[in-house]
């Protein structure tokens, strides 16, 4: 995917100015690349207005001329794709064909892993002439700024790329908040080994990928090529593996692949946005792998390394900026290091649109547009804990299978309230709840939502909760 979308760029790049393309074009990410359609994230919706208006014709005709004359173009920003008609995300894609896969495929509950053997494959699948790696070649450890908050997980991973399933650190488990460069550093990980083994099989993936494959190989009863595929890897890369929650056929399968390339001396190396121990709904006998090597985590950037990514960045934009503006930006956003290359990408634009100084006064304006529209910071995880603090409930305890009403009560509040504030899916909510199915999440919306109605007090309790939700979230 990415050596056609770097074919699609270079078709552009000879077509506009290098300011320009780094600014509205560099910054486009593909997602995916299916037949005729070409799936981008991009910054934000107004990326995508400029475009049309000014570029429309040019960015087209770099993508057909790879592509295809009936390419399409599908934006996505914020996980939401840019059409008045609604397509499936990927995650209702997900478990429509998983559906499917269960109701041909039905096993007992507690059926052990699948075994996945050596039968032969109908054709060859990986040789190392066009095996695509699929890493982005932009990540790699010169770009990755090194700050205290990272130090030890990019030291682990240049350690692994020398010596890629030599050292202790096989599993090596990266995890952190959204936006803190897992992604990058786990692919300049791979990068590097590639750089130094061309010949090495090094494959990065995503979960949602590797679910949304493994279901199809199921479809068309190709598991054994899917595993085989996969077995033959010598570095196994991927990201956000927090993703695998509640997919037991999964998981089974990972467990295999896991097990084989680990006793065959090949590396893996995995990203989460949470420490192994606190990962829900992924079995046990895997969390104790991940545990085998080493887990490193990702602190937010501090002032300093904010700085030198600010200035890097610029650097490479060819924009020319007073050093009042990038330090303003480094000291008013602090979040995560995406968000600020955002806001230094939306200063670059401005300054592009409106052909003015990017000053101090331009940054300020920015910071406070993007300070506007955060979303707010609401996950089950943290209602749970506003609930569980307001009703005086050890919040270990409301994953657990006790039956106390107090604890009982403080479960189904949440449930409703996960429900009322958050985009979780019935069955995502159940699996914050040690592993429950959605028709018990539908049970304790319901009976909250009935109790509202019978009992005012109870309802004045549930609303202050929601104010409660609103204030920590925002």
């Amino acid at each position: 995917m990415w050596r056609r979308w770097r074919a699609c760029l270079s078709h552009l790049k000879g077509s506009t100015p290098p300011l320009t393309f780094q600014t509205w074009f560099a910054v486009i990410e593909p997602i995916s690349i299916e037949g005729d359609e070409v799936t981008v994230e991009i910054p934000n919706a107004q990326y995508w207005e400029w475009i049309n208006d000014n570029y429309r014709h040019a960015f087209f005709e770099s993508i057909r001329r790879e592509i295809g004359p009936n390419a399409v173009v599908v934006p996505v920003f914020n996980g939401k794709k840019l059409e008045t008609t609604r397509r499936r995300t990927a995650d209702e894609a997900i478990a429509e064909a998983s559906e499917m896969v269960s109701a041909r495929h039905a096993t007992p509950e507690r059926e052990s892993a699948p075994e996945f053997g050596s039968a032969p494959e109908r054709s060859p699948i990986i040789s190392t002439d066009d095996f695509d790696s699929n890493l982005n070649p932009q990540y790699t450890f010169d770009n990755f700024i090194k700050g205290e908050g990272n130090q030890l997980a990019r030291a682990a991973a240049v350690a692994i790329s020398e010596n890629p399933g030599g050292t202790s650190f096989n599993p090596f488990f990266l995890y952190g908040g959204v936006g803190l460069g897992k992604t990058h550093l786990i692919q300049a990980l791979g990068n590097a080994i590639l750089a130094r083994s061309p010949g090495r099989r090094v494959k990065y993936v995503s979960s949602d990928e590797f679910t949304v494959r493994f279901v199809e190989s199921i479809q068309n009863d190709r598991a054994n090529d899917f595993y085989n595929y996969y077995k033959k890897v010598d570095v196994l890369v991927i990201d956000d593996v927090q993703f695998f929650e509640g997919k037991e056929r999964t998981q089974d399968l990972f467990f295999n692949i896991f097990n084989a390339l680990h006793q065959s001396g090949k590396q893996i190396a995995l990203s989460s946005d949470k420490a192994p121990k606190d990962l829900r709904g992924i079995k046990e006998r895997l969390v104790s792998r991940f545990n085998w090597g080493l887990a490193a985590d990702i602190q937010p950037p501090d002032l300093e390394t904010r700085l030198a990514i600010l200035n890097k960045k610029s650097e490479e934009y060819g924009a020319e900026m007073k050093p009042e503006a990038i330090e303003y930006i480094a000291k008013h956003v602090t979040s995560n290091i995406r968000e600020l290359e955002g806001c230094l990408i939306k200063l670059i634009a401005s300054g592009s649109l409106n052909g003015g100084e990017i000053s101090v006064q331009t940054a300020k304006r920015i910071v406070n547009e993007i300070s506007s529209v955060r979303r707010p910071r609401i996950s089950v995880d943290m209602i749970t804990g506003v609930v569980c603090d307001y009703l005086d409930v050890d919040e270990k305890k409301i994953r657990d299978k006790t039956r106390k009403q107090e604890i009982v009560l403080a479960r189904q509040i949440s449930m409703y309230l996960a429900k009322r504030f958050t985009d979780s899916s019935l069955k995502n909510i159940g699996l914050h709840f040690g592993g429950r199915d959605h028709s018990t999440v539908i049970h304790a919306i319901q009976n909250v939502e009935r109790e509202m109605t019978r009992d005012q007090e109870y309802r004045e309790r549930i609303e202050r909760l929601a104010d409660k939700i609103h204030v920590v979230g925002t």
